[in-house]
């Protein structure tokens, strides 16, 4: 079994990271058997290096090796890819095709970018590492295929499975090991390494002097976050070796090249705004609705007030037809008085006795306040009881008309007379 420093070598690894030899001695361990390997990390790590070592150090290295960027065939057709399609299968399938897994039969699979995958797909694959089998588009014939399957994912995986777009019988089953590279900011002491690395290439690809980084310059690049990784790296060590003419690269002129490089030492920033904007809107909401519920409750004590100044109901009502409606709904109805008879209700006591105390002396100011209200209350009923009388002799004992002079409704004349037995 090669050492580690031979892998590096064979397949132009560089980099000394503890976390890096780690992955590499894992890959090496692997490669004789046929277990499914997973290989994980952020975009541009350089993932697609451990497959090929896997399959190089493998007893199927001389069989096939197709490597297969999941997220960049379209959902429609990766099925007919992955597995192949019968003529006639669907619209455009002119010949019978062969899929990777046909193809490669013996050999070694790279599914790389496999959280991309569709859940239909995922079915498929899942029977492919079970038990070998998988079905061609269009087909009913079941084929078999002995293929090792290494795949690769940026992606939070258990993330994935809670959100519903990865099965996870599929991860626990294609995850058998799980190799993770780390991002280039945790190999800090690789990346003037691979920096250099780089500048020597383009030289020779170019035809130029390589650059070189001054200190300040060096601290710059060790500093910075490389977010896009050992990818973001390369494309940076590309551009400034043939945009700039100065082979010295300064901290500013690297700064340049560097996105947001004022903010690479900063943590990532969870923004608060949508929350306090969540509690700020709630907190509209909620006075909304209180206003509305104390403009509601004058609206109903105006109407209570008319109603207990007013005997008649029905003129109430017309006056105030929208406020009832929206109170008691569309379907309310306050006129049914002979179901649900005004009461009216008696001024407190204590309002009474504070009025008159200082109109009346302490000793009868309770029976004085008595004889206002009952003097009120029978000369008020005496009247409307005189009226109603005339009223009615005047119209020869027909209520509509005499409900008409008197400006109320005939149901109410009628609910009169029968209160005042007439």
């Amino acid at each position: 079994m090669e050492g580690v420093q031979a892998i590096k070598q064979r397949f132009e690894i560089i980099g000394s990271d503890i976390k890096l030899n780690r992955a590499i001695e894992k890959a090496v361990q692997v490669a004789p058997t046929d277990i499914s390997v997973l290989v994980t990390g952020e975009s541009g790590v350089g993932k697609e290096a451990i497959p090929k070592i896997i399959h190089a150090l493998s007893h199927r290295k001389h069989a096939k090796y197709i490597a297969v960027n999941c997220g960049a065939i379209p959902e429609g057709t990766i099925d007919s890819e992955l597995f192949g399609h019968e003529k006639g299968a669907f619209t455009g399938a002119t010949q019978t095709r062969r899929g990777y897994f046909e193809v490669a039969d013996g050999g070694t699979i790279f599914l790389d970018e496999v959280g991309e995958l569709p859940l239909t797909t995922q079915v498929r694959l899942l029977r492919v590492l079970e038990n070998g089998e998988f079905l061609k588009v269009g087909s009913s014939q079941v084929q078999k295929t002995n293929v090792r399957i290494v795949a690769a994912t940026n992606l939070n995986m258990i993330e994935a499975i809670k959100k519903g777009k990865f099965r996870e019988d599929l991860y626990y089953r294609m995850s058998t090991v799980e190799i993770n590279i780390p991002p280039l900011r945790e190999r800090q002491q690789d990346i003037h390494l691979l920096f250099r690395k780089f500048a020597s290439d383009f030289s020779q690809k170019y035809k130029m002097p390589a650059i070189r980084l001054g200190d300040d310059a060096i601290q710059l690049l060790l500093k910075y976050r490389w977010p896009g990784n050992i990818r973001q790296l390369r494309n940076v060590a590309e551009q400034i070796s043939v945009l700039e003419e100065e082979r010295y690269i300064s901290a500013g002129t690297l700064n340049s090249y560097l996105p947001s490089a004022g903010d690479s030492q900063l943590p990532a920033v969870i923004k608060k705004e949508s929350a306090r904007n969540d509690f700020s809107n709630e907190r509209e909401i909620l006075y909304k609705v209180l206003f509305d519920m104390k403009g509601d409750l004058n609206d109903l004590k105006k109407l209570t007030l008319e109603l207990l100044k007013n005997s008649d109901t029905d003129q109430v009502q017309e006056e105030h037809e929208g406020l009832i409606k929206k109170i008691y709904g569309e379907n309310g109805d306050t006129t049914k008085t002979e179901e649900r008879p005004l009461k009216v209700l008696p001024l407190p006591e204590t309002s009474i006795v504070r009025k008159t105390e200082q109109e009346t002396p302490q000793e009868d100011k309770y029976s004085f306040a008595e004889e206002i209200q009952e003097e009120e209350t029978l000369s008020l009923q005496e009247k409307e009881i005189e009226l109603i009388k005339k009223s009615l002799d005047r119209n020869r004992g027909k209520r509509k008309a005499a409900a008409a002079e008197l400006g109320i409704s005939e149901r109410t004349l009628y609910r009169k007379i029968k209160q005042y037995d007439l």
